[in-house]
């Protein structure tokens, strides 16, 4: 597969795949899965859309869970991004190891931060909604510089 470009970020899906989720992300290179899929029919779902790399949640049981890593790496035009679901167990410095983004989910909040130079993106929660949270996902351009994070509120 050639570096992507466009990538869509969604995460906490829960069993749910949203038809609004299916047609933001149509346009993308690469589907990125922060973990709490919830049904192994998600990834094939988003598969069928453009390839996906996909990591492990908390709520990801069973066969077709354990064979999801509980990380990823990313090689996206000369960039390099890290993908885990709870950022909180991250043991890495990305800074030091290269990285670009970090990619996460778990918390269901939307969220866009720089720190030391990395860029950490939450898409949301995409699956049912929780509390008062937006159901949202993320697209990225990795053509333009910088990179600009677009939130899709679903």
């Amino acid at each position: 597969m050639a570096a992507p470009s466009r990538i869509g970020l969604i995460s906490d899906t829960h069993g749910l795949l949203r038809p609004e989720a299916l047609r933001a992300l149509t346009a993308v290179d690469l589907i990125v899965h922060a973990g709490d899929v919830g049904k192994p029919e998600i990834l094939e779902k988003l598969a069928a859309v453009a390839p996906v790399v996909a990591v492990r949640g908390n709520v990801d049981k069973g066969d077709w869970a354990s064979r999801l890593p509980l990380t990823a790496v990313v090689d996206a035009r000369s960039a390099w991004i890290y993908v885990i679901h709870d950022v909180q167990d991250l043991k890495i410095d990305p800074a030091a190891a290269g990285f670009a983004m970090v990619v996460s989910g778990h918390s269901h909040k939307p969220a866009r931060e720089e720190r030391s130079g990395v860029l950490y993106v939450n898409p949301g929660s995409a699956g049912p909604r929780r509390f008062r949270l937006p159901i949202t996902l993320a697209r990225v351009d990795l053509a333009r510089l910088p990179w600009d994070v677009e939130f899709i509120d679903l």
